[in-house]
């Protein structure tokens, strides 16, 4: 029975047809014809549309529930493509295009002023980033666009890592799903606004702190505390949290025993058994790569509280625990 539209006063009509593909062409035809197609980097799944085509940009924050205020994240195939989102590229992104491009890493550019404000938010500034995975750079060679792609899931759940997480999110509310497996880094790119002097980290992610500035010198890391960067998505709303309430341990002791409570760190927390769910990782890279495909299996396994012990903050400990700390907050 085919889906059945349902009237409603935004831009996208739900449910609609979502299907699956192998195919990244197949899937890069969808979106030049104005569809919603989710796709795997090497962080996690984005969620695209046509830079160029507003309307299917609106039905982003539409199918996300996204709010309007939080800018979109826009990838490309190849560098030569930034001048169609972009006004200009300061030496000092220049600098990180040669040093991270293609990777996890997001630019802050002064906008360009033929790219569709709904990109933006309403911001004379724009994210773009040139990812690395081979299948998302079939993709985006095929789409021959720019694609502003926030995460592909429901806004504030923890983001996807696999296309199964996508589909658990947003189907009925998409059009297509690329598949690849899960994703290598299971955090989201680092951050940086290229238009201060010296650059800012506004999003820490998988390319750290201390590349940053092995490559530049200077870079200005704002405290957790300081007042939120409207420029880069992930910071100012509630994000990455599952169902479950996350509660913030730096020692496995303070773990509270429930068969309903879980535990993840990477130490081992002295009475496992009476706990509902343990997951201890090997590493700090191990443990960002699986904290939201643990967080989403706590959803699915009804857990009530995750204990999640913070790590030390430095390298991608910086990026993971503000996935923690985002997460844990009400």
């Amino acid at each position: 029975m085919p889906a059945r539209a349902v009237v409603s006063n935004s831009l996208l009509v739900f449910p609609v047809a979502t299907t699956r593909t192998t195919s990244p062409t197949e899937a890069a035809d969808r979106l030049r014809r104005g569809e919603l197609v989710a796709f795997p980097t090497e962080t996690v799944y984005g969620l695209g549309a046509d830079a160029f085509q507003p309307d299917a940009v609106r039905r982003i924050f539409e199918a996300k529930g996204r709010p309007a205020d939080n800018p979109l994240i826009v990838h490309l195939r190849r560098r030569d493509q930034i001048g169609q989102v972009a006004a200009r590229v300061p030496s000092v992104a220049q600098h990180l295009l040669d040093a991270f491009a293609p990777g996890p890493l997001t630019l802050i550019l002064p906008k360009h002023e033929d790219l569709p404000s709904v990109v933006t938010a309403g911001l004379e500034t724009v994210g773009v980033r040139v990812p690395r995975l081979p299948l998302t750079q079939s993709f985006l060679e095929a789409c021959d666009t720019p694609v502003p792609a926030p995460s592909a899931n429901r806004s504030g759940r923890p983001s996807p890592t696999s296309w199964e997480a996508v589909e658990h999110d947003l189907a009925g509310r998409i059009d297509c799903i690329l598949q690849g497996g899960r994703t290598d880094a299971g955090v989201e790119s680092t951050v940086v606004d290229c238009t201060t002097d010296p650059a800012t980290v506004l999003r820490p992610g998988a390319v750290s702190v201390e590349s940053l500035r092995r490559a530049l010198g200077a870079v200005q890391v704002p405290s957790s505390d300081a007042d939120e960067a409207p420029r880069s998505p992930g910071t100012r709303h509630r994000h990455y949290a599952p169902s479950a309430q996350v509660r913030l341990v730096e020692d496995p002791s303070e773990a509270v025993s429930g068969d309903r409570h879980a535990y993840v760190g990477l130490d081992v927390p002295p009475h496992p058994d009476a706990l509902g769910a343990v997951y201890v990782e090997e590493s700090v890279k191990a443990y960002a790569h699986d904290l939201f495909h643990i967080f989403r299996t706590c959803d699915e396994n009804e857990v009530e509280v995750i204990y999640a012990q913070t790590v030390p903050p430095n390298g991608l400990g910086r990026a993971l625990n503000d996935r923690l700390r985002r997460a844990a907050a009400r």
